[in-house]
This record gives C-alpha cells, sequence and structure tokens, in this order.
C-alpha cells in the first residue's frame, strides 16, 4: 500500500459533541505543551514581546482577547482562561471567572445598575450584595411577583432557581417574558441548576450567574465565580470592570476548576439522582399510612420535604426546563426546631457543614448560616456515595432522634 505522506485527520467538532466531551477537549486549543494535565502557572506577570516591533501599547491595544497573550494576571492568567474556555462551551455563552460567586453577582450589578430589582427569598448573600447595591445607588427592591407594569426599561428580575435553601424551581420562560415585555434584564442565579441540568439561555435568561464553588468546583476545595452573557458589549464592559474591581480568580483556584469540569457532568448527574431518589423515598414515607417501619419512623420527625420534583403541578414546564434532573440539594422541615439542630450530628456520611455541590454529602442546620429561614429546616446536599448508603444513613440519624425524644414509631 502507496502512504501518501502530509494527510492529516479532520479535526473532531468539539463545539457540536456532547458536553461530556466538550468538557474535556474544549480547551484543547490552549493546549501548548506536551503535558496531557494542564500545568498550574503561579506567574503574576508575563514578559511582553522580545521584538519591539510587535509591541503594542495600550492605547493601540483594540483586538480580540487573545487567550494566550497575557500581561498582568489581573487581566488574564493562563488558568483562568483556561476554565473561562471550558465553561464559555458549556454554559452556551462567553464567560468571565471571578474570585467567588458573591463576587461575580456584585459585578453583574455594578455593570447593569439597575434603579429596580425584583427578586424574591434565596440565597441570603445575593441578598447583602443587593444591601450594598442600595447603599451606594439607592436601587429599590420590588417583589418577585410583582405586577410586570412595575417594572421598567433597565430593571432587573432576579431570578434564582433552583432556590437556596429549598432546591424548588421557577419558570424561566416565564419570568424572561416578563421582564423583555419592559425592556427589563432577567439575571439568572443557577447555582443549584448547573450545566447539565439546565440551561438558562433556552428560556431567555440574559446574564447567568454561578456560584462556581459549588458545583462547578465540585470538591470544597476552591472559591469561584462565573458570568456568562451573550451580550458582547456587556461582556466587554464586564471584562474591563473586573480588571479594576480586581476580582480575579487566582491561579490555583483556576487550575483547579478545570480538573473539576472535566467531571461535571458525571457527578452532577450522579448527585441528583442520588437526590431525586432520597426525596422519593422520603416523600412516599410521609405520605402514606403504612404501618412500615420505615415510613412511621419518617411521619414521627420529619413535617415537609422540598425540592423541584415535587412540583407535581409544575411538571408541564420544569420537565422541559430540567430533563436530565431535578437537583442534587433539597431541604427537610423537622417536627420540632430540635430534632433540626441534632440531626445532622447523629449522621456519618453527611458531614454537617455549610456550602454544597461537592462529592461528599452535606448537611446544615441552615439557622447556623441563614438567620431567615424556619428554624426546623435542614438543608441537604447530596454527594456522589450510593443512594442506599445514605438512605440508611438518614434511617439511623431519624432512629437517633425518635430515641433522643423518647418518640415511638
Amino acid at each position: 500500500m502507496e502512504v501518501v505522506e502530509g494527510v492529516k485527520a479532520k479535526r473532531f467538532p468539539v463545539s457540536t459533541s456532547a458536553p461530556c466531551t466538550q468538557a474535556i477537549h474544549a480547551d484543547d486549543g490552549l493546549n501548548n505543551v506536551q503535558d496531557v494535565a494542564p500545568p498550574l502557572h503561579v506567574a503574576t506577570t508575563f514578559r511582553y514581546a522580545d521584538d519591539p516591533d510587535d509591541l503594542i501599547p495600550a492605547a493601540d491595544a483594540d483586538q480580540p482577547f487573545n487567550p494566550e497573550a497575557h500581561v498582568y494576571s489581573r487581566l488574564s492568567a493562563p488558568n483562568a482562561t483556561r476554565l473561562e474556555t471550558l465553561l464559555s462551551s458549556l454554559l452556551n455563552a462567553p464567560c468571565l471567572t471571578y474570585s467567588s460567586g458573591l463576587a461575580a453577582l456584585h459585578a453583574a450589578y455594578v455593570l447593569l445598575n439597575p434603579k429596580r430589582i425584583s427578586i424574591g427569598g434565596g440565597y441570603h448573600g445575593s441578598h447583602g450584595v443587593l444591601g450594598i447595591h442600595q447603599r451606594l445607588c439607592g436601587a429599590q427592591l420590588l417583589p418577585l411577583d410583582c405586577p410586570a407594569s412595575d417594572l421598567r426599561p433597565g430593571d432587573v428580575i432576579h431570578l434564582e432557581t433552583p432556590l437556596n435553601p429549598t432546591g424548588e424551581a421557577y419558570n424561566l420562560k416565564e419570568y424572561a417574558e416578563k421582564a423583555h415585555s419592559r425592556g427589563a434584564t432577567l439575571l439568572v442565579d443557577a447555582t443549584f441548576g448547573p450545566p447539565g441540568l439546565q440551561d438558562p439561555f433556552k428560556w431567555g435568561a440574559d446574564i447567568v450567574m454561578h456560584s462556581g464553588t459549588k458545583y462547578i468546583g465540585g470538591h470544597s476545595d476552591m472559591l469561584c465565580g462565573v458570568l456568562a452573557t451573550n451580550n458582547r458589549s456587556w461582556l466587554a464592559g464586564l471584562k474591563e470592570d473586573r480588571e479594576f474591581l480586581g476580582s480575579v480568580m487566582g491561579s490555583m483556584e483556576g487550575w483547579l476548576g478545570v480538573r473539576s469540569v472535566r467531571t461535571l457532568d458525571l457527578r452532577v448527574k450522579r448527585q441528583s439522582e442520588n437526590a431525586g431518589k432520597l426525596v422519593q423515598w422520603l416523600d412516599v414515607c410521609q405520605n402514606t399510612d403504612s404501618e412500615d417501619e420505615e415510613a412511621k419512623l419518617v411521619r414521627t420527625v420529619v413535617h415537609t420535604i422540598q425540592h423541584a420534583s415535587l412540583q407535581h403541578e409544575d411538571m408541564h414546564w420544569l420537565k422541559k426546563q430540567m430533563p436530565t434532573g431535578f437537583g442534587p440539594v433539597f431541604a427537610i422541615l423537622m417536627k420540632e426546631e430540635w430534632m433540626a439542630r441534632r440531626l445532622p450530628s447523629l449522621l456519618s456520611l453527611f458531614h454537617h457543614a455549610t456550602s454544597l455541590g461537592g462529592v461528599e454529602g452535606l448537611i446544615e442546620w441552615r439557622r447556623m448560616s441563614d438567620s431567615t429561614v424556619d428554624p426546623r429546616l435542614v438543608r441537604v446536599s447530596v454527594g456522589v456515595e450510593d443512594w442506599e448508603d445514605s438512605k440508611a444513613d438518614f434511617i439511623r440519624g431519624f432512629q437517633g432522634l425518635a430515641e433522643a425524644g423518647n418518640i415511638s414509631a
């Protein structure tokens, strides 16, 4: 057989491949070393071109961003840029990373500078950021369910879905139509619905924020925030603002983020599946007259369970919005406050800690960090452990509560 020299295979179309493939290969264009695993770059400053004729003064630097030409790490750096390349592919919009989720949210409001913000419950940290914005800019807060007529051009609907701490979901399409009918902007905090579970842009979101500390990081070892938007003018403004706000990711965090995104699809689908099975088990136990010992035990200590999968009347839109799973976080409202306080300490496979999204199960008596919630509420972040083991851990914990309260199931 005659071998034809110089023939090269066509590059695989990664941009149209499955998300799990994009998570591994969307940054292949940045492979400029032989390392299979991307190296960690710790430099804060980078050499200019050696040839004086290649030097471009800042005043003349009106050209597209070169992801391999870095100057100073407050502007860009190799590891964070690589993470942004991966996330832009997975989020279906160009994105920027930040030092934390709240840093990203603050950056969004600095850019948009709305006079009115329609917002409901959700993460207390987000409300803290808006409190600062109110103090500095005098912004007015409106209820999330305010009439559309209350909104004006330039206002923002701040929609968190699924919601912290309950894991319940809101109709993205409905709120996008409401915002756009009045010239307002829909900002979506999609932290509880990471890539693989929902795509807010598909339903009309204008800008999407993630606390990448949670599912994007996925190992409880990095802080990260993400903003994504298809509005090129906004993206340029965010990038310029970030240079002066100084809220960039560190190189170590960027490197950890790339490592984490590689398995994002695997982790999130497993966690969401596990959560769905646990919620279904608890719900069946809670809403049955069965004399089964497990069901009787659950009814003895549990008041209600909250999760998007239990929004049965909303499934006509929810199954379209979250077709592969309803999220790995749910809330349990215990019968009494002392039960919520004690339950986390009775579990072995769930660490009693705040935050969520890690491969390990986490549970939090939510009053430890959020004074606005019902004192009987515990938030559960399901990990990748076998769900039957997690179920058995809850049974032991509920038995411990029954014994402590001298309650008969």
